[in-house]
């Protein structure tokens, strides 16, 4: 049985060859379960009015906020394996 880690590690690996492209909101998940994961609660400004994408990410991973970084990780997993075929 895989560690978590090494669970993550294949979970980052299989997402991005996932057959067909999540939509919006799910990418938008995967973003900020993978930032909390990595990095933690996020730190970084918002960013600019306009900057519509960043701003999305950015609200994605504020959302997590206060989540420990192995259930990150654990969401993360599960939810690319809900995305994979089979």
């Amino acid at each position: 049985m895989p560690t978590l880690m090494e669970a993550f590690e294949q979970a980052t690996q299989d997402a991005q060859r996932l057959p067909e492209r999540p939509d919006n909101a799910t990418l938008l998940r995967l973003y900020g379960l993978y930032k909390q994961a990595t990095e933690g609660d996020i730190t970084a400004p918002k960013p600019g009015f306009f900057d519509f994408v960043g701003t999305a990410k950015h609200e994605a991973w504020a959302q997590l906020k206060g989540t420990e970084r192995e259930m990150a990780m654990r969401q993360y997993v599960d939810l690319v394996n809900q995305l994979l075929p089979g």
